[in-house]
Protein backbone atom coordinates (compact mmCIF):
# COMPACT_ATOMS: atom_id res chain seq x y z
CA UNK A 1 0.00 0.00 0.00
CA UNK A 2 1.37 3.39 -1.02
CA UNK A 3 1.70 5.99 1.72
CA UNK A 4 2.65 9.06 -0.37
CA UNK A 5 6.05 9.08 1.30
CA UNK A 6 9.60 8.68 0.00
CA UNK A 7 9.56 5.32 1.78
CA UNK A 8 7.26 4.00 -0.95
CA UNK A 9 10.63 3.31 -2.59
CA UNK A 10 11.49 -0.07 -1.08
CA UNK A 11 14.65 -0.12 1.01
CA UNK A 12 14.41 3.43 2.37
CA UNK A 13 13.64 4.30 5.99
CA UNK A 14 13.31 7.75 7.58
CA UNK A 15 13.80 8.76 11.20
CA UNK A 16 13.44 12.05 13.05
CA UNK A 17 14.92 13.38 16.26
CA UNK A 18 13.10 16.49 17.51
CA UNK A 19 14.17 18.75 20.38
CA UNK A 20 11.43 21.28 21.14
CA UNK A 21 13.53 23.09 23.74
CA UNK A 22 16.24 23.54 21.14
CA UNK A 23 13.60 24.28 18.45
CA UNK A 24 15.63 22.17 16.06
CA UNK A 25 16.20 18.60 15.02
CA UNK A 26 17.59 16.02 12.63
CA UNK A 27 16.14 13.83 9.89
CA UNK A 28 18.04 10.73 8.76
CA UNK A 29 17.41 8.56 5.71
CA UNK A 30 18.82 5.05 6.04
CA UNK A 31 19.12 2.61 3.16
CA UNK A 32 18.73 -1.13 3.68
CA UNK A 33 21.52 -1.61 1.11
CA UNK A 34 24.00 1.00 -0.17
CA UNK A 35 22.54 3.23 -2.91
CA UNK A 36 23.88 5.27 -5.81
CA UNK A 37 23.55 9.00 -5.12
CA UNK A 38 24.16 12.44 -6.57
CA UNK A 39 23.65 16.05 -5.51
CA UNK A 40 22.91 19.42 -7.06
CA UNK A 41 23.49 22.60 -5.02
CA UNK A 42 21.88 25.85 -6.22
CA UNK A 43 21.74 28.08 -3.14
CA UNK A 44 24.36 30.69 -2.39
CA UNK A 45 24.98 29.65 1.23
CA UNK A 46 25.17 25.86 1.45
CA UNK A 47 26.50 23.76 4.31
CA UNK A 48 27.38 20.15 3.50
CA UNK A 49 29.49 17.16 4.54
CA UNK A 50 30.96 14.41 2.33
CA UNK A 51 29.19 15.60 -0.80
CA UNK A 52 32.38 15.74 -2.92
CA UNK A 53 32.44 11.93 -3.00
CA UNK A 54 29.13 11.99 -4.90
CA UNK A 55 30.91 13.30 -8.00
CA UNK A 56 30.88 10.57 -10.67
CA UNK A 57 34.69 10.39 -10.82
CA UNK A 58 35.09 9.70 -7.08
CA UNK A 59 36.02 6.20 -5.90
CA UNK A 60 33.13 5.41 -3.56
CA UNK A 61 30.14 4.30 -5.62
CA UNK A 62 27.38 4.09 -3.01
CA UNK A 63 26.26 5.63 0.27
CA UNK A 64 24.69 4.17 3.41
CA UNK A 65 22.59 7.08 4.65
CA UNK A 66 21.78 10.77 4.25
CA UNK A 67 21.30 13.39 6.95
CA UNK A 68 19.33 16.64 6.89
CA UNK A 69 19.79 18.78 9.99
CA UNK A 70 19.00 22.09 11.57
CA UNK A 71 21.67 23.94 13.49
CA UNK A 72 23.64 25.55 10.66
CA UNK A 73 27.30 24.43 10.78
CA UNK A 74 26.77 22.90 14.22
CA UNK A 75 24.24 20.53 12.68
CA UNK A 76 26.88 18.85 10.55
CA UNK A 77 27.75 16.92 13.73
CA UNK A 78 24.51 14.98 13.22
CA UNK A 79 26.17 12.86 10.54
CA UNK A 80 28.65 11.59 13.15
CA UNK A 81 25.76 10.19 15.16
CA UNK A 82 24.40 8.35 12.13
CA UNK A 83 27.90 7.07 11.31
CA UNK A 84 28.14 5.70 14.86
CA UNK A 85 24.80 3.93 14.51
CA UNK A 86 25.77 2.35 11.19
CA UNK A 87 29.19 1.32 12.53
CA UNK A 88 27.49 -0.54 15.36
CA UNK A 89 25.54 -2.55 12.78
CA UNK A 90 28.60 -3.32 10.63
CA UNK A 91 27.68 -1.06 7.72
CA UNK A 92 30.14 0.90 5.62
CA UNK A 93 32.63 1.04 2.78
CA UNK A 94 35.15 -1.78 3.16
CA UNK A 95 38.81 -0.78 3.48
CA UNK A 96 40.57 -4.01 4.32
CA UNK A 97 39.06 -5.27 7.58
CA UNK A 98 37.68 -1.80 8.43
CA UNK A 99 34.27 -0.46 7.41
CA UNK A 100 33.57 3.26 7.04
CA UNK A 101 29.90 4.31 6.86
CA UNK A 102 29.34 6.79 4.02
CA UNK A 103 26.90 9.46 5.20
CA UNK A 104 26.66 12.75 3.26
CA UNK A 105 24.78 15.52 5.03
CA UNK A 106 23.40 19.02 4.56
CA UNK A 107 22.23 21.63 7.05
CA UNK A 108 19.79 24.52 7.25
CA UNK A 109 19.92 27.67 9.38
CA UNK A 110 17.51 27.79 12.33
CA UNK A 111 19.60 29.49 15.03
CA UNK A 112 17.38 32.59 15.45
CA UNK A 113 13.99 30.97 15.92
CA UNK A 114 13.55 31.33 19.68
CA UNK A 115 14.94 27.97 20.80
CA UNK A 116 17.53 27.55 23.53
CA UNK A 117 20.84 27.37 21.69
CA UNK A 118 23.04 27.74 24.80
CA UNK A 119 24.29 24.17 24.63
CA UNK A 120 27.78 24.74 25.96
CA UNK A 121 31.00 23.41 24.46
CA UNK A 122 29.50 20.71 22.25
CA UNK A 123 26.25 20.88 20.33
CA UNK A 124 23.56 18.19 20.78
CA UNK A 125 23.41 17.32 17.09
CA UNK A 126 25.60 14.20 17.21
CA UNK A 127 23.22 12.64 19.74
CA UNK A 128 20.21 13.81 17.74
CA UNK A 129 21.67 12.17 14.64
CA UNK A 130 22.07 8.88 16.49
CA UNK A 131 18.50 9.11 17.79
CA UNK A 132 17.17 9.83 14.30
CA UNK A 133 18.96 6.77 12.93
CA UNK A 134 17.53 4.61 15.71
CA UNK A 135 14.03 5.86 14.86
CA UNK A 136 14.28 5.17 11.11
CA UNK A 137 11.20 3.38 9.77
CA UNK A 138 8.99 3.19 6.71
CA UNK A 139 6.26 5.19 8.47
CA UNK A 140 7.29 8.65 9.64
CA UNK A 141 5.75 11.97 10.63
CA UNK A 142 5.47 15.10 8.47
CA UNK A 143 5.42 18.76 9.49
CA UNK A 144 7.39 20.39 12.31
CA UNK A 145 9.62 17.45 13.18
CA UNK A 146 13.26 16.52 12.67
CA UNK A 147 15.12 18.96 10.46
CA UNK A 148 11.84 20.82 9.93
CA UNK A 149 11.34 21.60 13.63
CA UNK A 150 12.82 25.09 13.44
CA UNK A 151 12.18 25.75 9.75
CA UNK A 152 10.35 28.79 8.37
CA UNK A 153 9.52 30.43 5.06
CA UNK A 154 9.10 34.15 4.43
CA UNK A 155 5.52 34.17 5.73
CA UNK A 156 4.70 30.74 7.18
CA UNK A 157 6.13 28.00 9.38
CA UNK A 158 8.15 25.47 7.39
CA UNK A 159 8.54 21.76 7.95
CA UNK A 160 9.13 18.28 6.60
CA UNK A 161 7.16 17.24 3.52
CA UNK A 162 7.16 14.03 1.53
CA UNK A 163 5.36 12.61 -1.50
CA UNK A 164 5.61 9.78 -4.01
CA UNK A 165 4.37 8.90 -7.50
CA UNK A 166 4.55 6.27 -10.19
CA UNK A 167 6.42 7.18 -13.37
CA UNK A 168 4.00 7.03 -16.29
CA UNK A 169 5.09 4.62 -19.00
CA UNK A 170 7.89 2.91 -17.06
CA UNK A 171 7.37 -0.61 -15.69
CA UNK A 172 9.59 -3.52 -14.69
CA UNK A 173 9.45 -7.01 -16.22
CA UNK A 174 6.65 -7.96 -13.81
CA UNK A 175 4.56 -4.98 -14.87
CA UNK A 176 5.11 -2.94 -11.69
CA UNK A 177 5.56 0.81 -12.20
CA UNK A 178 8.84 2.55 -11.53
CA UNK A 179 8.42 4.90 -8.58
CA UNK A 180 9.81 8.22 -7.44
CA UNK A 181 9.64 9.79 -4.00
CA UNK A 182 10.69 13.05 -2.40
CA UNK A 183 11.43 14.32 1.09
CA UNK A 184 12.13 17.96 1.87
CA UNK A 185 12.88 20.25 4.82
CA UNK A 186 11.35 23.60 3.82
CA UNK A 187 13.21 26.59 5.31
CA UNK A 188 13.09 28.94 2.34
CA UNK A 189 13.88 32.64 2.16
CA UNK A 190 10.98 32.89 -0.28
CA UNK A 191 7.29 32.04 -0.05
CA UNK A 192 5.61 28.72 -0.78
CA UNK A 193 2.23 30.45 -1.15
CA UNK A 194 1.13 32.84 -3.90
CA UNK A 195 1.59 36.15 -2.13
CA UNK A 196 0.19 36.12 1.41
CA UNK A 197 -2.89 34.08 0.50
CA UNK A 198 -3.57 30.37 1.09
CA UNK A 199 -2.87 29.08 -2.42
CA UNK A 200 0.35 27.18 -2.99
CA UNK A 201 2.64 27.82 -5.94
CA UNK A 202 2.60 24.02 -6.30
CA UNK A 203 -1.20 24.00 -6.55
CA UNK A 204 -1.32 22.73 -10.17
CA UNK A 205 0.64 19.59 -9.20
CA UNK A 206 -1.52 18.55 -6.24
CA UNK A 207 -2.94 15.03 -6.21
CA UNK A 208 -6.26 14.86 -4.40
CA UNK A 209 -6.37 17.20 -1.39
CA UNK A 210 -2.90 16.52 -0.04
CA UNK A 211 -2.37 20.21 0.75
CA UNK A 212 -5.85 21.64 0.95
CA UNK A 213 -7.21 21.06 -2.56
CA UNK A 214 -7.27 24.79 -3.33
CA UNK A 215 -5.60 24.57 -6.73
CA UNK A 216 -4.35 27.77 -8.31
CA UNK A 217 -5.96 31.15 -7.48
CA UNK A 218 -8.70 32.24 -9.88
CA UNK A 219 -6.67 35.35 -10.65
CA UNK A 220 -3.09 36.15 -9.78
CA UNK A 221 -3.19 38.42 -6.68
CA UNK A 222 -1.49 41.79 -6.77
CA UNK A 223 1.03 40.71 -4.15
CA UNK A 224 1.99 37.47 -5.91
CA UNK A 225 5.47 38.66 -6.81
CA UNK A 226 6.05 41.08 -3.95
CA UNK A 227 9.51 40.79 -2.49
CA UNK A 228 9.27 38.65 0.67
CA UNK A 229 10.81 39.90 3.89
CA UNK A 230 11.89 37.00 6.02
CA UNK A 231 12.79 38.05 9.56
CA UNK A 232 15.71 35.59 9.69
CA UNK A 233 17.72 37.51 7.08
CA UNK A 234 21.39 37.35 6.26
CA UNK A 235 23.55 35.12 4.08
CA UNK A 236 22.92 31.45 4.79
CA UNK A 237 19.92 32.20 7.04
CA UNK A 238 17.52 30.01 5.09
CA UNK A 239 17.90 26.83 2.93
CA UNK A 240 15.58 24.14 1.59
CA UNK A 241 17.04 20.63 1.68
CA UNK A 242 15.57 17.83 -0.40
CA UNK A 243 16.06 14.19 -1.34
CA UNK A 244 14.47 12.55 -4.37
CA UNK A 245 14.60 8.80 -4.79
CA UNK A 246 13.76 6.20 -7.41
CA UNK A 247 13.82 2.42 -7.57
CA UNK A 248 15.37 2.58 -11.04
CA UNK A 249 19.00 1.58 -11.61
CA UNK A 250 21.12 4.70 -12.20
CA UNK A 251 24.81 5.49 -12.44
CA UNK A 252 26.30 8.28 -10.34
CA UNK A 253 26.23 10.56 -13.39
CA UNK A 254 22.55 9.78 -13.95
CA UNK A 255 21.81 10.38 -10.26
CA UNK A 256 23.45 13.78 -10.57
CA UNK A 257 21.25 14.55 -13.60
CA UNK A 258 18.17 13.44 -11.65
CA UNK A 259 19.09 15.89 -8.88
CA UNK A 260 19.47 18.67 -11.47
CA UNK A 261 16.03 17.96 -12.95
CA UNK A 262 14.44 17.68 -9.52
CA UNK A 263 15.59 21.22 -8.65
CA UNK A 264 12.78 22.37 -10.94
CA UNK A 265 10.42 21.12 -8.24
CA UNK A 266 11.79 23.74 -5.85
CA UNK A 267 11.44 26.41 -8.54
CA UNK A 268 7.79 25.44 -9.08
CA UNK A 269 6.98 25.54 -5.37
CA UNK A 270 9.01 28.45 -3.90
CA UNK A 271 9.29 32.11 -4.93
CA UNK A 272 12.04 33.24 -5.05
CA UNK A 273 14.37 30.27 -4.80
CA UNK A 274 18.13 29.56 -5.03
CA UNK A 275 18.94 33.01 -3.66
CA UNK A 276 22.25 34.11 -2.07
CA UNK A 277 20.36 33.80 1.24
CA UNK A 278 19.59 30.09 0.77
CA UNK A 279 21.77 26.99 0.71
CA UNK A 280 19.33 24.96 -1.39
CA UNK A 281 20.53 21.43 -2.15
CA UNK A 282 18.84 18.38 -3.70
CA UNK A 283 20.17 14.85 -3.26
CA UNK A 284 19.10 12.06 -5.61
CA UNK A 285 19.32 8.36 -4.75
CA UNK A 286 18.62 5.22 -6.76
CA UNK A 287 18.04 1.80 -5.20
CA UNK A 288 18.58 -0.04 -8.51
CA UNK A 289 15.55 -2.35 -8.60
CA UNK A 290 14.62 -1.64 -12.24
CA UNK A 291 17.17 -1.39 -15.10
CA UNK A 292 16.46 1.33 -17.66
CA UNK A 293 15.65 0.11 -21.16
CA UNK A 294 16.46 3.55 -22.62
CA UNK A 295 18.99 5.33 -20.35
CA UNK A 296 18.28 8.74 -21.90
CA UNK A 297 14.50 8.89 -22.35
CA UNK A 298 13.71 6.84 -19.25
CA UNK A 299 15.86 9.12 -17.12
CA UNK A 300 14.05 12.13 -18.60
CA UNK A 301 10.71 10.59 -17.54
CA UNK A 302 11.98 9.91 -14.03
CA UNK A 303 13.38 13.43 -13.67
CA UNK A 304 10.11 14.99 -14.80
CA UNK A 305 8.16 12.92 -12.27
CA UNK A 306 10.69 13.69 -9.53
CA UNK A 307 10.38 17.47 -10.07
CA UNK A 308 6.58 17.34 -9.81
CA UNK A 309 6.77 15.10 -6.76
CA UNK A 310 9.25 17.41 -5.03
CA UNK A 311 7.01 20.44 -5.70
CA UNK A 312 4.16 18.57 -4.00
CA UNK A 313 6.38 17.62 -1.06
CA UNK A 314 7.30 21.29 -0.48
CA UNK A 315 3.65 22.31 -0.23
CA UNK A 316 2.85 19.33 1.99
CA UNK A 317 5.67 20.30 4.36
CA UNK A 318 4.25 23.79 4.90
CA UNK A 319 0.63 22.62 4.94
CA UNK A 320 1.41 20.10 7.70
CA UNK A 321 3.65 22.37 9.79
CA UNK A 322 2.69 23.42 13.32
CA UNK A 323 4.09 26.07 15.64
CA UNK A 324 6.13 24.64 18.55
CA UNK A 325 6.14 26.17 22.05
CA UNK A 326 8.16 29.39 22.27
CA UNK A 327 8.31 29.75 18.49
CA UNK A 328 9.66 33.15 17.38
CA UNK A 329 8.83 32.85 13.68
CA UNK A 330 5.78 33.18 11.41
CA UNK A 331 2.47 31.33 11.92
CA UNK A 332 1.59 27.93 10.55
CA UNK A 333 -0.52 27.66 7.38
CA UNK A 334 -3.31 25.93 9.32
CA UNK A 335 -3.34 28.66 11.98
CA UNK A 336 -3.60 31.42 9.41
CA UNK A 337 -5.99 29.84 6.92
CA UNK A 338 -7.66 27.03 8.89
CA UNK A 339 -7.85 23.33 8.06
Amino acid sequence: MLTNRITDIAGIRVGHATDLRLASGVTALLFDAPVVAGIDVRGGGPGTRETDLLDPERTVERIDALVLSGGSAFGLDAASGVVAYLAETGRGFAVGPARVPIVPAAILFDLLNGGDKAWGRFSPYRDLGYAAACAAARDFTLGSVGAGTGAATANLKGGIGSASAEVAGLVDVAGSAVRVGALVAVNAFGRVTVGVGPHFWAGPYEIGCEYGGLGAPAAMPADAFDWPRKDLSGAGASTTLAVVATDAALTKAQARRLAVMAQDGLARAIHPVHTPLDGDAVFAVATGRVPLADPVLDLARIGDAAARTLARAVAIGVHRATVPPGWAGPPAWADRFGG
